[in-house]
């Protein structure tokens, strides 16, 4: 019997594990990065132990450490919840041998299917259909195809290539990837399959050679081969191809003695055939739709097999309705998902019925590693929470699920939470039309929600009433705001926003009310090409009468349509938002102070991190697009291409060096 547990991992994962020991009565540990000290997971465990540094390579994925960690604290149990050691079968053999209970499968399962080459060879044997592959890379002889890790998941080390002449970079650069996040740059290639869907089955299997199988979720919607939306049950599978699912996957579970939870991920092609793509021995970031549907604590259900109980059921229980997950995360994907970090100032999810485990009735799950003034650094993943509705149809959660995203608060960094919502909405998702590709064939997906001239007009207005209520509140008067006591000019503000600076003006006449106002490019010809238009006739908009003005809400009458702005302001940044959406206004000082320019040409960084490779040198010149260098964040490699020809005639930076946002790494001439 497990009677303190070590979780062997950081953020939302390890308090979903911790919920549910608090459930059954089993004390916790946590370890933890200096970075993650003040984090929400390690300050709910009973115990924890700081692994000194940040880098996962000294602290989540050193097993010596965790395991030292465990006995220091009496721990008898360790769970790697999933990424990091979760499979690794030198880390679960180090446990057992360190007569800890292991909560997964045994070693020696992990070993044969940690490696996709592997496990692809011995299915194929047990007639499970997989798909062609080149384990050799300089074979390959038919594309596309798409490189893969070997081993780890979470589409890291993964890059899709259509001719020989880009095999290398990529295998190349897949197997740094691999490397960084999971210290195996094995790679192997696969022949890529267009417009198809990802499926996978949860096997639960207990040590007496009971196995079942808990339905398939669809997991087709990803970007850089990761998943973000994820249901179950797929709208592509039919009660026929069900059955077979599972009977594969129950296969591939018995063709290698498993035991304990796990997930078996399959291909669907769209003429209905499916292929074995890999085994992933442990707990999946989705397993919370699975919990949804059966109403069964995975968690729990794992605990009692690593103690050694048996299967109380025989069968799969039956499904209730449709569970849909987002995954919300800290990116930008209009600039090609680039990671964003810094300190999350605000984090208000509503209507949430509850957190970490199953839902008694129909409503909205939260799993969440962060809370607000969580900083999210580069060392880790950008996913900041899970959201998962849960209703008697499909169409029922998808809409519960966009309506409660768009009315989150996140504040502070940029995040894909509008793409999550314009994707939940859109036809092409909500016919159960979808696929690996979607994104690419749907634009349109990343247009902010916040899009209309009109709506972002308005915001703008808000922000300036809501700062003069402010100052007004402070300033300890009792006269209007602005006021004069001769005719004067309009009170002004200048904001930069998404689409670049705007001044928005406004007039109060004498009794208080607004008299005329406007939103005006600073620079017109950049801010019409942004689709918000010349803002500067002053009666270019509806008719706007100010209802309420405080410094945290602005009510606004648009046409006799009453509109409330949530108004949040940190430092110079005000975070609006309302029913139309959400948009951050930096406020431009008034007088700035001179800075130095940068010189033309140069290159600056996008995101903070570490130099990986440095692949040019002063002299040299380069072409349009050629890749300059790269710089490592978040698990992910991010290159850096010149955007034009050029001479490079300075590198300010070598490999292995930290530099932040904006900091200059090279000029090109």
């Amino acid at each position: 019997m497990i009677r303190r547990l070590l979780v062997a991992n950081r953020g939302e994962v390890a308090r979903r594990i911790f919920a549910t020991c608090r459930a059954v009565g089993i004390e916790t540990v946590a370890v933890h990065s200096t970075a993650d000290t003040d984090a929400p997971f390690a300050r709910e465990a009973d115990y924890a132990v700081q692994l000194p540094g940040n880098a996962p390579s000294a602290t989540y994925l050193r097993g010596d450490l965790i395991i030292a960690a465990a006995r220091k604290t009496g721990a008898d149990a360790i769970h790697p919840g999933y990424g990091f050691l979760a499979e690794n079968a030198e880390f679960a053999a180090a446990v057992t041998e360190a007569g800890l209970t292991w909560v997964g499968p045994p070693a020696n399962v992990i070993s044969v299917m940690a490696s996709k080459i592997d496990a692809k060879t011995l299915l194929a044997e047990a007639d499970v259909p997989v798909l062609p592959s080149w384990t050799d890379v300089s074979t390959v002889d038919e594309f596309p195809v798409l490189v893969k890790a070997a081993v780890g998941g979470g589409g890291r080390g993964m890059r899709i290539v259509h001719n020989a002449e880009s095999l290398g970079e990529a295998v190349s650069s897949a197997r740094r990837e691999a490397f960084s996040a999971y210290g195996d740059n094995t790679v192997f290639c696969e022949r890529y399959v267009d417009k198809a869907r990802h499926i996978e089955v949860q096997i639960i299997a207990d040590q007496h050679g009971n196995t079942v199988t808990f339905g398939e979720r669809e997991c087709s919607i990803q970007r850089r081969h990761q998943k973000f939306i994820e249901e179950t049950p797929s709208p592509a599978v039919t009660p026929e191809l069900r059955e077979n699912l599972c009977s594969a996957a129950v296969a591939v579970a018995q063709a290698v003695g498993y035991s304990g939870i796990g997930t078996v991920e399959f291909l669907l092609t769209p003429e209905g055939e499916f292929f074995f793509l890999e085994m992933n021995t442990r707990l999946q970031a989705e397993h919370t739709v699975t919990e949804c549907v059966t109403g069964i604590d995975l968690v729990r259900l794992q605990l009692f097999l690593a103690e050694g109980g048996r299967l109380p059921f025989v069968s799969a229980p039956p499904m209730r309705g449709h569970a849909i997950e987002a995954r919300l995360c800290a990116e930008d994907p209009a600039s090609n998902w680039l990671p964003a970090t810094g300190k999350l100032s605000r984090f208000e999810v509503p209507n949430v019925a509850g957190n970490f485990r199953p839902l008694m009735q129909p409503g909205v799950r939260l799993d969440s590693g962060v809370e607000a003034g969580s900083v999210v650094g580069v060392h880790y993943d950008s996913m900041l929470a899970k959201v998962v509705a849960w209703a008697p149809t499909r169409y029922e959660a998808a809409r519960m699920l966009a309506a409660t995203l768009a009315r989150t608060k996140v504040h502070g960094l940029l995040t894909n939470r509008d793409l999550l919502v314009r994707v939940l909405r859109h036809p092409a998702f909500l016919s159960g039309q979808i696929d690996a590709g979607l994104l690419d064939r749907q634009p349109e997906v990343f247009a902010p929600l916040l899009s209309s001239v009109e709506a972002v007009r308005l915001s703008c207005l808000a922000a300036a009433l809501a700062g003069a209520a402010a100052r007004h509140a402070n300033a300890g008067t009792s006269l209007p705001s602005g006021w004069r006591n001769v005719a004067s000019t309009a009170q002004t503000i200048v904001y930069d926003g998404p689409a670049g600076p705007v001044e928005v003006g406004y007039r109060l006449d004498a009794s208080g009310a607004l008299a005329q106002w406007w939103v005006r490019a600073v620079d017109p010809e950049e801010l019409d090409l942004a689709g918000l238009g010349q803002v500067g006739v002053i009666d270019d908009h509806p008719p706007v009468a100010v209802v309420s003005a405080a410094p945290h809400e602005v009510v606004l009458d648009v046409a006799g349509v009453r509109l409330t702005v949530d108004v949040h302001r940190v430092g110079d940044v005000s975070y609006l938002d309302s029913v139309e959406g959400s948009v951050a206004l930096h406020e431009l000082p008034r007088f700035p102070l001179p800075s130095a320019e940068l010189e033309e040409g140069s290159l600056t960084a996008p995101l903070p991190g570490a130099v990986g490779r440095v692949l040019v040198a002063p002299g040299q010149r380069v072409g349009a697009g050629e890749l300059l260098l790269t710089l490592e964040a978040m698990k992910l490699e991010h290159p850096v291409h010149a955007p034009a020809d050029g001479v490079v005639s300075v590198v300010k930076v070598r490999p292995g060096a930290l530099v932040d946002t904006g900091a200059l790494l090279a000029i090109i001439q």
